[in-house]
């Protein structure tokens, strides 16, 4: 194998949104970092069934609405 080629693996805490942590090895920082998520599975969508709301940004999704609104309608 090449040296020096490898990631330096080492210890950093990970913080959730809900305020839990747990410790786990990555290539994040340097040792003892802590990584704060601002997505993670008790707050994702893909998760949690979808209660969050989706975020409009620059009108795109209203575009698409008012483009697309035929449809729902019977």
């Amino acid at each position: 194998m090449k040296k020096d080629i490898h990631p330096d693996y080492h210890t950093i805490t990970v913080a959730l949104t809900d305020g839990s942590t747990f410790q786990t090895r990555s290539t994040y920082g340097a040792e003892g970092d802590t990584l704060t998520l601002d997505i993670d599975p008790s707050s994702h969508p893909a998760w949690t069934g979808g209660g969050a709301q989706l975020v409009d940004r620059a009108g795109r999704v209203s575009k698409f609405n008012e483009k697309f609104s035929f449809l729902g309608k019977k």
